[in-house]
C-alpha cells in the first residue's frame, strides 16, 4: 500500500468516536474523449444509448455524439417527485428514480411508458443492461427489474445505504454487477440471479460509483483510500491514501484515473496492470468534491468551488481556460459531447461551452435546482431537475 499523506481524516484505524460519528453523519457526496480503454457492455440503440451514470463503464463523462446546433426545448415531463438521480437512456426511453421510490420511463415524445414503485426512498441513478434495470436503494437493497415485463427479478440485501449507480463487469466468467455500500463493502453480484460472487471490505462508506478500467474496478471511499480490485478475482491489486475522504466517483481515460477528495484536490493516477505507477495533484484545493470530472484524450474538465468550469491540459496540467458559471457549481457533473461541454448549476442554468475555447454557445434557465448530470443521445440531450422535471432538448 502507498500513502500520500498520513494525516488523513479517516483511516482504517480511526478512533471509535470518529467511527460512531460517521455512522450518524455519513460521508458527504453525490451518487454517483477518445477511447475509454474498457470493453463496453452497453450497446447503442438507434439513437445511441446513455444507459449508465456518466455514459460509459469508465465514468468518463464523454461521448463522441455531436450536440444539435441551437437546441430547442422539445418537451418537459413533470413528475413532482424530488430526485437526486441522473437520467439514463436505453432504446429511446429515459429512466430515473426519485425519493418516493418510483422508477419512471418516458419515451422520445415525453409520454410515460414505464413505472415501478419500490415504496422506499431511492437516490441512486439506474444502470441498464440487456433490458434489465439495476438500482440501489436507501434501505440497502440492490434490485433488478425486467423492463420487458415490469417484474422485480431479485433483491440483494446489504447492511448500508446504496446511493450510487452500479456498474457491469465479468467475474469468474459470469456477468456481474459491482457496487459499493455504506456497510463498507464492495459487492460483486451475479447479474441474472442476484447471487453474491465476491465482496471486498474497505474502511468506511463507499459513496460513489465504481469505475471500470480493463479488468479492474477502481473506487474511492470515506476512508480516504483509492482502491483497485481485479474484477475477475475480487482481489485488491493496489491502493493509495489521499489527503481526505472521497465522496464521489472516479473518471478514467487512456489508463489515467482522476479523483477529487473532500479537500478539493484533484488527483491523477496512472494505471498499469492493476497498479498505480505514478500520481500527482493536478488542481489543489479548488475542485468541487461532489462533482465528477469529465475527461477526453487531451483535456480534463472539472467544476470548482468558486463557480468556475476549468479546462485543464492533461499532458502538463496547465489551465486551458476557465468559465464563470451563473450559479453555484454543485453535484451536477459536466459532460463532453465531441467538442462541446454541457454543464448545469444548482441554480438551474444549463450551459453549452466550446470545449476548445471556453466560449459560451448556448444557455437555458430551467428555473429549478439541478444536481443531476446530463444524458446525451443522438440529436438530443436530457436534463433532470431536483423537482423531478425532465427537460428534453434537441432540434
Amino acid at each position: 500500500m502507498k500513502t500520500l499523506h498520513s494525516s488523513s481524516l479517516f483511516t482504517l484505524h480511526s478512533s471509535l468516536f470518529v467511527l460512531i460519528l460517521l455512522l450518524f453523519v455519513g460521508c458527504k457526496g453525490g451518487g454517483g474523449g477518445g477511447s475509454t480503454g474498457v470493453i463496453s457492455f452497453f450497446g447503442g440503440g438507434a439513437q445511441g444509448d446513455w444507459s449508465i451514470f456518466r455514459g460509459d463503464p469508465a465514468l468518463s463523462g464523454y461521448t463522441d455524439i455531436r450536440l444539435p446546433r441551437n437546441p430547442t426545448l422539445l418537451w418537459t415531463f413533470q413528475s413532482d417527485s424530488r430526485t437526486h438521480s441522473s437520467p439514463v437512456v436505453a432504446n429511446g426511453i429515459t429512466y430515473w428514480s426519485d425519493r418516493r421510490g418510483h422508477i419512471r420511463g418516458v419515451d422520445m415524445n415525453g409520454n410515460l411508458v414505464f413505472e415501478y414503485n419500490f415504496q422506499t426512498a431511492v437516490e441512486a441513478s439506474p444502470m441498464i443492461r440487456d433490458s434489465i434495470l439495476y438500482i440501489g436503494r436507501i434501505d440497502g437493497n440492490m434490485s433488478a427489474i425486467s423492463l420487458n415485463s415490469g417484474e422485480l427479478l431479485w433483491n440483494f440485501e446489504t447492511w448500508g445505504q446504496l446511493r450510487a449507480s452500479a456498474n457491469f463487469t465479468n467475474f469468474g466468467g459470469r456477468e456481474a454487477i459491482v457496487f459499493g455500500s455504506y456497510d463498507f463493502y464492495l459487492y460483486i453480484v451475479d447479474s441474472v440471479t442476484g447471487e453474491e460472487l465476491n465482496r471486498f471490505e474497505s474502511g468506511n462508506y463507499i459513496n460513489g460509483a465504481v469505475a471500470l478500467w480493463q479488468n479492474y474496478v477502481v473506487f474511492g471511499g470515506c476512508d480516504s483510500w483509492v482502491r483497485i480490485i481485479d474484477s475477475r478475482t475480487g482481489i485488491a491489486t493496489d491502493s493509495l491514501m489521499v489527503d481526505n475522504y472521497i465522496p464521489n466517483s472516479p473518471a478514467i481515460v487512456d489508463g489515467f484515473c482522476y479523483v477529487v477528495c473532500y479537500s478539493g484536490n484533484l488527483y491523477e493516477f496512472q494505471l498499469e496492470n492493476g497498479k498505480i505507477v505514478s500520481h500527482r495533484i493536478v488542481l489543489e484545493g479548488k475542485a468541487n468534491d461532489v462533482s465528477v470530472p469529465a475527461v477526453t484524450a487531451e483535456s480534463l474538465f472539472v467544476l470548482t468551488n468558486d463557480q468556475h468550469l476549468y479546462s485543464i491540459n492533461r499532458q502538463d496540467g496547465s489551465v486551458n481556460w476557465r468559465f464563470l458559471l451563473k450559479g453555484e457549481a454543485h453535484e451536477s457533473s459536466p459532460v463532453v459531447s465531441r467538442d462541446k461541454v454541457i454543464v448545469a448549476t444548482r441554480s438551474g442554468i444549463v450551459s453549452i461551452i466550446d470545449a476548445r475555447t471556453g466560449t459560451l454557445e448556448w444557455e437555458y434557465d430551467t428555473g429549478e435546482q439541478i444536481v443531476a448530470s446530463p444524458a446525451v443521445i443522438r440529436d438530443r440531450f436530457y436534463i433532470l431537475t431536483n423537482r423531478g422535471t425532465l427537460f428534453c432538448f434537441g432540434r
